[in-house]
């Protein structure tokens, strides 16, 4: 029988898998890749896949590009680094894969994001911004419109 709870693997797990999301938050600069960050949660890439999405309802990968993204976004704002330059600062290595996910989680390409207005966010405090520049978590993107017959 089936029930509304999710499954959820060994408790112990979680520490683990902790430790590779946090390792994540800090070097989403460098080439990081699931069985690297299985590595770090002394997984095998396969159980580690599983187990993350389980605990943090995204695929590892899914959840280091969002922090690449939400990092992008900061350089962008700033002004003074191009798209590409920003693609890079964040460990992202195909400009074409970049501006697609980000134009996928913020709603806005790279060069539109950057071109807009960013005045308000400066008088914010960093640990408020941090939460308001998640992609899609901060609901920026717009819902995918219904196509018109």
């Amino acid at each position: 029988m089936v029930t509304g709870r999710r499954r959820r693997g060994n408790p112990d797990d979680l520490p683990l898998l902790r430790r590779a999301r946090d390792r994540m938050d800090r070097e989403y600069a460098q080439p990081l890749d699931v069985p690297a960050l299985a590595r770090t949660a002394h997984m095998s890439a396969g159980h580690f896949a599983r187990r993350f999405r389980a605990e943090y309802g995204e695929t590892p990968y899914s959840y280091l590009m969002t922090r690449r993204i939400e990092r992008a976004k900061a350089l962008l704002r700033r002004g003074d680094v191009s798209v590409t330059e920003a693609c890079v600062q964040v460990g992202c290595t195909s400009l074409g894969s970049f501006s697609a996910r980000f134009t996928e989680l913020v709603g806005q390409t790279p060069s539109a994001y950057r071109a807009a207005a960013h005045d308000g966010v400066a008088a914010v405090p960093g640990c408020i911004a941090r939460g308001l520049g998640q992609p899609v978590r901060s609901g920026e993107a717009p819902a995918p419109r219904a196509a018109l017959a």
